[in-house]
């Protein structure tokens, strides 16, 4: 089913690196955009809904989720969020699984694979900084364990950026992407895409609505 038509889209986390760009893509587009943040932007993008709260709080969550026709995360599992970031998730799959809307969510690069049915990247950290491995292991657990344990009437899809992707290489527009599935599209070097293109490719996929329960990654 394609969803060309106006969605109401939910952005949870959405004045982030990736958030903001998949919010602005989408207003863009013309669809309905919510985004969800802890603090509102300094320079908020024309025809978005803001609302300010606490994503650990599930009421907080629950009105922008009822709300929408696809909820985007785009929350990060570090600062206010490390310890709690699997629990946040955990809440927002099963408020979308009651709404009846699919959840697309922004992942991390270190859950993909460099070949088919090669173990994930997330398996061998040794060339990572050690501060960097409990975030890493969070946000690669939700693809790996939590949302393949959601009830089967959750629409949910994982999605990877190549492995430079931020703010700190934050690229240019180039207006092209590859998608691939969980086998990284780049597996070589890893890989970059900016947060313009990643966003692009990420409201492709909300608008294209062709893939289910799975993990697709997203590069140059």
């Amino acid at each position: 089913m394609e969803r060309h038509l106006v969605s109401r889209i939910t952005v949870i986390g959405g004045t982030g690196y990736a958030g903001s760009a998949i919010v602005a893509e989408a207003a863009a587009r013309g669809h309905q955009v919510t985004a969800l943040s802890r603090s509102l932007p300094g320079a908020p993008i024309p025809n978005v809904t803001y609302v300010q709260g606490d994503a650990t709080d599930e009421a907080t969550l629950s009105a922008p989720v009822e709300g929408a026709d696809v909820v985007v995360g785009a929350l990060a599992p570090r600062g206010p969020l490390a310890d709690t970031f699997r629990d946040v998730y955990s809440t927002i799959a099963r408020l979308a699984d009651a709404a009846g809307v699919p959840l697309f969510v922004v992942g991390g690069y270190s859950s993909l694979r460099p070949a088919p049915g090669a173990e994930r990247f997330v398996t061998d950290l040794s060339h990572i900084p050690a501060e960097l491995h409990d975030e890493i292991r969070a946000g690669a657990a939700l693809i790996i364990e939590d949302l393949p344990a959601t009830p089967a009437t959750l629409d949910w899809v994982f999605v990877s950026p190549a492995l430079r992707f931020g703010a700190r290489m934050p690229g240019e527009r180039l207006g092209r992407y590859r998608l691939g599935d969980d086998v990284a599209v780049q597996p070589e070097d890893g890989g970059a895409i900016s947060a313009a293109d990643y966003a692009l490719g990420f409201v492709d996929l909300i608008e294209k609505g062709d893939h289910h329960r799975a993990q697709v990654n997203l590069g140059h």
